[in-house]
């Protein structure tokens, strides 16, 4: 055989492996995070809260207790999370939002939201609809759709 074809059947074998691995490494954290979810679902209330401002911020500086600190793994200290304040009842507390309706929630104003400890999981407005703010636009976004005006297409959304 040839050096070159060993070369490949060495590489080969190892990204089947690793594949096989991966795949393992996988399930696994789909159970672990249907588990947590369904640990969320079960402690949800629903609670009316004022929304007084929302940002992502890391986790040492979004005011939440130490406690909460002390118990997120190193690397995810340093990362930011979706971190909104709201004013429950006489008392204003930090939570954490879901990443999914972080942009939907509204800021300044009263909404009824599913809280799970310090997790927002869901969020229904208390007066009416929820009005979700458009985003602006990037410089690329911009310079696309003004081509695309110029050459008489339509303009992407």
């Amino acid at each position: 055989m040839k050096p070159a074809m060993i070369v490949f059947l060495v590489i080969l074998v190892i990204m089947v492996i690793a594949l096989i691995v991966l795949t393992i490494l996988g399930k696994r954290s789909e159970k672990k995070q249907a588990e947590q979810q369904a640990q969320i679902e079960a402690a949800k209330q629903w609670v009316s809260m004022l929304i007084i401002d929302k940002k992502r911020m890391r986790l040492k500086d979004a005011g939440l207790p130490q406690a909460v600190i002390d118990q997120t793994p190193k690397l995810l200290r340093r990362s930011k999370l979706p971190i909104v304040k709201g004013k429950v009842g006489p008392q204003i507390v930090s939570l954490i939002c879901d990443e999914k309706i972080f942009d939907r929630v509204p800021v300044k104003k009263e909404v009824k939201a599913a809280v799970s400890g310090i997790y927002i999981t869901e969020v229904k407005g208390l007066h009416g609809k929820i009005q979700i703010e458009e985003k602006k636009k990037g410089f690329w976004a911009n310079l696309v759709a003004k081509a695309q005006e110029k050459a008489g297409a339509k303009p992407i959304k």
